[in-house]
C-alpha cells in the first residue's frame, strides 16, 4: 500500500514533502522513515479511498466500487446503475 492512502489530513501531505527534502540525504531520511512514517492500515475508515477524487469519508465499498458519494451520483450512469422515481 502506498502512502499516498493515508487520509487526507495535512499529516500525510506533511510527510511525503518531508521525505522529498531528505531524498538526497540517506542517513536523516533512515531516520525520519524510522519515526516518522505513517503507519500501515489494516481496518478503518481511512483504508478505502475514492478511485476518483481520493477521499475517505463517504466511500462505497460493496460490490467493489470504492467512490464517494459525491463520485458516485457523477458515475452512477456509466457504471449502470438508472435511478427509479
Amino acid at each position: 500500500m502506498s502512502f499516498s492512502a493515508f487520509g487526507d489530513d495535512m499529516a500525510g501531505k506533511g510527510f511525503e514533502r518531508n521525505r522529498k527534502q531528505l531524498a538526497n540525504k540517506p542517513v536523516k531520511l533512515a531516520r525520519f522513515m524510522k519515526f516518522s512514517k505513517p503507519k500501515e492500515r489494516k481496518f478503518g475508515a481511512n483504508l478505502h479511498r475514492c478511485r476518483k477524487c481520493g477521499k475517505t469519508s463517504g466511500v462505497t465499498v460493496k460490490y467493489g466500487l470504492y467512490y464517494c458519494r459525491q463520485c458516485f451520483r457523477e458515475e452512477a450512469e456509466k457504471l449502470g446503475f438508472r435511478k427509479y422515481s
